[in-house]
């Protein structure tokens, strides 16, 4: 038998995908409520809003980062269009006000890891905790931030149905088709994975990899921010202190068990989509099971370090992944 005749091994993502089918269909037989039309709404709009973040973290992922800063660049610059727009400022200046805001906490993350070569677990800790700190002291006057009627032009990114289908599943499908397009189909994209795979390797090909892990950045927040405005919409609410919630190893849950692995240069949205399925559904079933807060986060635990010993395992360390820029 030729090589090519032999069997490739089953990949990570057939494996986490049959156990997303398996656990759905035991959750409906044995789960009562869980295929209710209620149920099933409040999963896909969680699923979403999770997928979205999850997309912006596999393109770190992939260029060998991490970013913990997720949950606070979902929260404040969202929060931030809510706050201005009930102090009586405009929409375009409050939406223009939180883009800056996310673009300059991007390019500052990005240069920390990339000029001042601060690994990107401690930058993304340091400056999440201080936005999530900025924002509870200067921005927001309660911890959750109320939607505004003059805000209802902008509500058809988190409500609603389009076929059938719920907006924020819209939402996450139109930025999965951008970042797919932007990581296969570009050239910059192209450069991510060779950083991710061998960062010196790329370096000495004349790929400029430092202003590159500044652009990762910063498309990760611009998608964390957009995140926060499809939640915004959707739940009419910015419950600002989210960013002490566990729903950042949620994300990272979602990109590790999906198959991108943390060694960097491999996976893609299709392994995001793939773990958001699975994550969403264990998180839904343990709420129906009314586990306690305690309990699914021992649960998540267990399956984070299940997922970082199967990752190591596919993705092994070598030499060139343990050089600067690595986790």
């Amino acid at each position: 038998m030729s090589n090519q005749q032999k069997k490739t091994p089953i990949s990570q993502q057939a494996i986490v995908f049959g156990i997303f089918l398996m656990m759905f269909a035991v959750f409906s037989i044995f789960l009562r409520g869980f295929l209710s039309s209620g149920n099933m709404l409040g999963l896909l709009q969680n699923v979403a809003i999770l997928g979205i973040l999850g997309l912006g973290m596999a393109i770190i992922v992939i260029g060998r980062g991490v970013d913990i800063s997720m949950v606070a660049i979902l929260a404040v610059p969202a929060g931030l269009v809510l706050q201005l727009v009930q102090d009586a400022h405009s929409i375009p200046f409050s939406l223009g006000a939180a883009l800056a805001l996310a673009l300059a906490f991007g390019l500052v993350n990005g240069w920390l890891v990339a000029y001042a070569e601060v690994p990107s677990l401690f930058t993304t800790l340091a400056t999440g905790l201080f936005l999530a700190g900025l924002g509870q002291i200067a921005f927001f006057r309660l911890d959750i931030v109320q939607w505004s009627t003059e805000l209802d032009q902008l509500s058809w990114v988190g409500r609603g149905t389009l076929g059938g289908i719920p907006m924020p599943i819209i939402m996450f499908g139109v930025v999965a088709v951008f970042v797919a397009l932007f990581l296969r189909y570009t050239r910059l994209g192209a450069y991510i994975y060779a950083i991710g795979d061998n960062p010196q390797g790329a370096r000495t090909t004349g790929i400029p990899t430092r202003p590159l892990m500044v652009l990762q950045y910063v498309i990760a927040a611009l998608i964390g921010t957009f995140a926060g405005l499809v939640m915004a919409a959707s739940v009419n609410s910015m419950p600002t202190r989210i960013y002490n919630s566990t729903l950042i190893y949620d994300v990272i849950l979602v990109v590790v068990l999906g198959g991108i692995g943390l060694s960097g240069g491999k996976g893609g949205v299709i392994n995001v989509i793939i773990g958001t399925l699975l994550i969403g559904t264990l998180l839904n079933g343990m709420t129906i099971l009314d586990m306690s807060y305690s309990a699914q986060n021992m649960v998540k635990g267990i399956v984070l370090l299940f997922a970082i010993l199967i990752d190591s395992l596919i993705n092994p360390r070598n030499e060139e992944t343990a050089q600067q820029g690595d986790i």
